[in-house]
This record gives C-alpha cells, structure tokens and sequence, in this order.
C-alpha cells in the first residue's frame, strides 16, 4: 500500500513537471516567434502623402453668374442676399464674381491635361462674403457656393453633375483682418485661393504616394518596388 502511494506521488509529481516544461516552451517558441516576425520585412508601415491627380484633360471652363441672384449693398452684418462682396470697388458684382471664377478656375485647371477631355460649367449660387462692418469687427465666413457639370468636350454629355460645390472659408475680422490688408492679403486673395483649390479638388482624385524606396508585396509573396506618381 504504502509503495503504490509513493509510485502515485512520483507519478503526479512527473506529469506537473511534464506540463510545465511543456508550458514554458510554449511560452518561449512563441516569444521566438514574435521576434522573428518583428525583424521579417515588413510593408510600408505609413503611406507618403496624399496627392490629388487630375481626371480631366480641361478644355474649356464656362462659369455663369446668373442675373437673377439678389445683391445687397448694405453695411450690415449679414444681409440678406445672394451676392455680397466688398473686396472690389462699388460696380458690376456679377461681373467682378465672374472675374473672380475665371482666374480661379483658370489656375486650378492649368495642368489638367491628361485624361477623357471635357468642358466645365460652374453656375454661382450664392457668393457671400463680409461686409466692412463685419470685416472690421468680429469676422465670419465667405460663403461660396456654386453647381459644377462636367461635360464630354465632343458631345457635350454630362459626365458628372449638376452637384452643388461648397467652398467656404473663413474671413479675418478686426484687427487681424487689417493686418492681412497691410500684408496684401486681402479679401479677394483669400476667395481666389480657395475657389482655386476647391475647383482642383473637385476635378481631380487622390492618390497615396509612397517613398521613393518603399518595397510593396505582390499576391504572390514576391517584392515589388512601386514606382513613383509623377
């Protein structure tokens, strides 16, 4: 009795020392394994920045303000109106907005030569900045709002559109809005610059640019250098 008890204590005793021996070596292989993965070659861990590339080969650009849009003239804080601009000289609104569009669009779609040709429509809606009691006060919001079409330059086929296209930005007030007088900065430089980059985006699409040296796996294991986005 007393030797099968002691055959039985040895017995466990073999079998604990088994399981641990067996559960530290797990332990170990799998700390190998991490290391081992943490120096395998690995994909690009982040991405080069985000280019935007045209769609379009841009013909032509139309931009239409159309004379039904209500003006105000009123030194108010927000009137009422379609079109409220004071960063030209009291005259033609429409035709200082159209001005405006025109060199906006003209900038922004430059370069666009490469892909389907195309024509583009951009009908003003609503082109409402700040007035000088609220340039010189508290500041706002010049609020640009336009319809954009993207037509077959051949055909005339709508490929894209009407969509609304909003580009608004925010306006300087107070004394920093007299400092960006001072400093050339003016109204009409701050909308001309986002219609110009608002009209770029909304023609071209983004594309992930990855290092000159960063190597991509292909589906079948193999390395494979990227080549660059001109």
């Amino acid at each position: 009795m007393k030797k099968a008890l002691i055959s039985a204590l040895v017995l466990t005793l073999g079998l604990s020392a088994c399981a641990q021996t067996t559960s530290m070596s797990t332990q170990n292989q799998v700390s190998s394994d991490l290391s081992q993965a943490s120096r395998l070659p690995q994909g690009p861990a982040q991405r080069g920045p985000v280019m935007l590339q045209s769609e379009y080969d841009v013909k032509a650009v139309n931009v239409i303000v159309p004379q039904t849009l209500k003006v105000s003239e009123a030194n108010t804080f927000h009137p009422s109106a379609d079109i409220v601009w004071r960063g030209d000289a009291p005259g033609n609104r429409y035709a200082q907005i159209k001005a405006i569009f025109d060199t906006a669009a003209a900038r922004s779609t430059a370069t666009m030569h490469s892909g389907e040709p195309v024509m583009v429509d951009l009908e003003v809606v609503r082109f409402h900045c700040l007035t000088e009691k609220t340039r010189y006060t508290i500041g706002g919001v010049h609020s640009m709002h336009f319809m954009m079409t993207v037509r077959d330059a051949t055909s005339g086929a709508i490929l894209q559109g009407p969509r609304l296209v909003v580009a608004d930005v925010k306006g300087a007030g107070g004394n920093r809005a007299v400092a960006e007088e001072q400093a050339g900065r003016t109204q009409k430089v701050v909308v001309t610059e986002r219609l110009t980059e608002v009209i770029r985006r909304e023609l071209s699409a983004p594309v992930a640019v990855l290092p000159a040296d960063a190597v991509v796996t292909r589906f079948d294991g193999t390395p494979a250098q990227l080549a660059q986005v001109e």
